[in-house]
């Protein structure tokens, strides 16, 4: 028991086991005991000589880690520029991947914003448990993300133009070993500019082995009007055909909200944003405006970002698992079919080997509205 290499709460932190903590940085990319911060600057040899990767080039991927294990990464912090009118799209146009055990195919494939439930190429503050984005596009991530033999993390870059600094730190412990039910993080990233009528939007699929489902990011753009937010969220767990196992009573209700996250203040409509824990609407926006102020549009279709961890409830399966979201709303003609631009990225542990993901849309195609 006290060697379990998953004890990481607060309770636990009296308690000794054999891992050792190893970090990485652009400084030391390949976390070697004893040789973190040897890089000169002009203060001087080991004074902040090399904190960032300092070019990434358009069209280029570039690897962030590749460790030996057994591991278990158990947080990653990056940031990425967002001053300039060429970096417009950028959380979208970098994709983030993670392979595990020298696996071809990513076990994640996701833009870098909607991983951090940054989506729409926007900022917002995320303040939950396993994903954390502080000001200015602090991006943490607490997942934690075991493997057997080998970890690779990369980054590529998308863009039109080069990304001129991109700074990050991976921190893992090496134990000696992991419990054989140990599972592997994944994560996959989605889209529908228009969603179909009467056809359930797919969050996941094609997931064979054993595993469980932990979390949904949502980035929402709403193309129609009225109320958008009754669609359930349906998971099909192994071997369900026509019906689901466990479905929902609402999209607002499944992030942990009621009644349209909406208040009345001076006669307007005025929605509630919040970020907790495990369920979170942290971005609501009706206008497109970049930091340097050179471009602004004030008549956007409204963009919504939410999040769900099932850290405490999570959605286990033994074969398969699929999940998928109504579009339904309701207007003062009752409920009715919905078409609206609908992005996720779900995440989940399972057993190796995964199917291969379907094919990341090219870069136009997960740009925002």
């Amino acid at each position: 028991m006290l060697n379990n290499p998953f004890l990481n709460t607060l309770g636990t932190l009296p308690l000794m086991n054999n891992s050792k903590s190893r970090s990485i940085t652009a400084e030391n990319p390949r976390g070697e005991k004893g040789k973190g911060g040897q890089a000169a600057s002009k203060l001087g040899e080991s004074r902040k000589g090399s904190p960032c990767l300092k070019k990434i080039k358009a069209g280029e991927t570039r690897v962030l880690a590749e460790i030996d294990g057994p591991g278990i990464i158990n947080h990653i912090w990056l940031t990425v520029t967002d001053k300039t009118e060429a970096d417009f799209f950028v959380l979208r146009d970098l994709v983030l991947r993670m392979y595990w055990d020298g696996e071809e195919n990513p076990s994640v494939e996701t833009p870098l914003g909607d991983f951090f439930c940054n989506g729409f190429a926007r900022g917002a503050l995320v303040n939950s448990l396993p994903i954390v984005v502080n000001p200015t596009r602090g991006m943490n991530s607490y997942f934690s993300m075991p493997f057997r033999k080998k970890a690779k993390i990369t980054i590529e870059n998308q863009h039109e133009v080069d990304i001129p600094a991109f700074f990050y730190q991976i921190d893992y412990s090496l134990p000696t070993e992991l419990p054989a039910e140990t599972a592997y993080f994944h994560a996959q990233w989605r889209r529908e500019k228009i969603t179909k009528i009467q056809e359930d939007y797919v969050i996941l699929d094609n997931v064979s082995g054993q595993g469980q489902y932990v979390g949904t990011y949502l980035a929402l753009t709403t193309l129609e009007r009225y109320w958008w937010g009754e669609g359930e969220l349906k998971f099909y767990l192994d071997d369900d055909q026509e019906y689901p196992t466990i479905c929902g009573t609402g999209t607002e209700d499944y992030f942990g909200g009621a009644w349209s996250f909406a208040s009345q203040e001076n006669g307007k409509t005025v929605e509630n944003t919040y970020s907790t824990p495990f369920l979170g609407y942290p971005y609501y926006s009706k206008t497109d405006k970049l930091a340097s102020s050179l471009y602004y549009n004030d008549d956007c279709p409204p963009m919504r970002g939410f999040y769900r961890w099932h850290i405490l409830d999570p959605i286990r399966f033994q074969k398969n698992i699929r999940v998928t979201m109504q579009q339904i709303g309701v207007s003062n003609k009752g409920l009715f079919e919905r078409q609206d631009d609908v992005a996720t990225v779900a995440y989940w542990y399972q057993s190796e080997p995964h199917n291969k993901f379907p094919l990341l849309p090219a870069k136009e195609e997960r740009w925002p509205r």
